[in-house]
């Protein structure tokens, strides 16, 4: 496929491209598109997810003549569905960009379709794959060409909420523990919301970057090359162990109050927090396992949540941190005084004026 077509939008146009359409339409399978898209798009399938597995078990079990046939069928009565509901009301002036996996079959029947009936619609040259190619390329980018200043601190001191007070505040954040929908540690799963596939994930770290200037500095936290199920990919992870650091403390009282706040859905949901706890029998035995579990039980949080800290938490930090990040100094640190949104405010404009400071020239 060549994108001197006048319909065909060549790859490498896409990202200057985004707002020039009126809608991103993946005409990809169900299935296909809640593994990872591009962003913003919307899913109107050609094929269904099982239509998509016979149409694929016809080309190799019979031909692939048997195959276009049947699938030709599929797509324009699937096409013709979305005429009649979701696109019968659009006005001629209506722009979509669409895509498939490769660029070829499914997205070249509904850009013509579009285009002959009025519409001015474009097909993305080498669809998903070709996005694929360019959301890699763009991370190994970021990771040449990005600053990034860590704030790091034990768990429990409220580096996500002090990131988000910096990006309040004006400043370049880059949130690796939302993107993820993840907050890093065993007790981290975000309740009642999956997080997305290391590919999904990737696409929305790509675009995150995308939207920043890699001119100046980006505030991110500390993290382990996986947050939850997914990983950071090991170029950015590099470049991001390798800035400087800048320590949030903050009090044992202060950092369990803040985990209470923060971890609420595990005090309504003891069973889920049990569970939880289990998956560190290996580590500490099934006695402290079960002396926690009867914490729960007697609700006793703040004694258990100042345990799991000082036991579990803390150590890993410190041994972590040394390792991992050469750019720590115990001498740089902010703190929090306490969980205030007062405290907050003044300890992250304190870590903005503190690192303003550090690479005036």
């Amino acid at each position: 496929m060549q994108a001197s077509h006048s319909h065909i939008l060549g790859i490498e146009k896409l990202s200057s491209s985004f707002d020039a359409f009126d809608a991103i339409i993946d005409v990809r399978s169900p299935a296909e598109f809640a593994l990872d898209h591009i962003p913003g798009a919307i899913n109107y399938p050609v094929l269904n997810n099982e239509e998509r597995i016979e149409i694929g078990t016809l080309y190799k079990q019979v031909s692939p003549f048997a195959a276009k046939k049947l699938g030709a069928a599929l797509v324009s009565r699937n096409i013709a569905r979305h005429l009649e509901s979701s696109l019968i009301d659009l006005p001629r002036e209506w722009r979509p960009l669409i895509y498939c996996w490769r660029g070829g079959e499914r997205s070249g029947a509904f850009t013509h379709i579009l285009n002959r009936i009025g519409w001015k619609a474009m097909q993305l040259e080498s669809g998903y794959q070709g996005f694929r190619r360019t959301v890699i390329d763009g991370l190994e980018q970021a990771a040449r060409d990005f600053t990034f200043q860590v704030i790091c601190g034990m768990t429990g001191s409220g580096k996500t909420r002090i990131l988000q007070q910096i990006g309040a505040l004006g400043s370049q954040i880059l949130d690796l523990e939302g993107l993820a929908i993840h907050r890093g540690s065993v007790l981290g799963n975000e309740p009642n919301i999956d997080q997305p596939s290391q590919k999904g994930f990737e696409t929305q770290l790509w675009h995150a970057l995308n939207a920043l200037d890699s001119s100046q500095i980006v505030y991110v936290e500390s993290e382990s090359k996986k947050v939850g199920g997914v990983h950071i990919p090991d170029t950015l992870m590099e470049k991001i162990r390798n800035g400087k650091c800048i320590e949030l403390r903050s009090s044992t009282a202060t950092r369990v109050s803040w985990l209470l706040r923060e971890y609420h859905h595990f005090l309504s949901d003891p069973q889920s927090f049990k569970e939880k706890l289990s998956l560190l029998t290996s580590r500490y035995g099934k006695v402290q396992i079960e002396q926690w579990h009867e914490a729960i039980n007697q609700s006793q949080f703040e004694k258990l949540v100042e345990e799991l800290l000082v036991m579990h938490y803390d150590p890993s930090y410190q041994s972590s941190i040394e390792r991992n990040f050469p750019g720590y100094r115990t001498d740089y640190f902010v703190m929090l005084q306490d969980d205030s949104d007062e405290a907050f405010a003044h300890a992250a404009k304190s870590i903005i004026d503190q690192v303003t400071l550090r690479v005036a020239p």
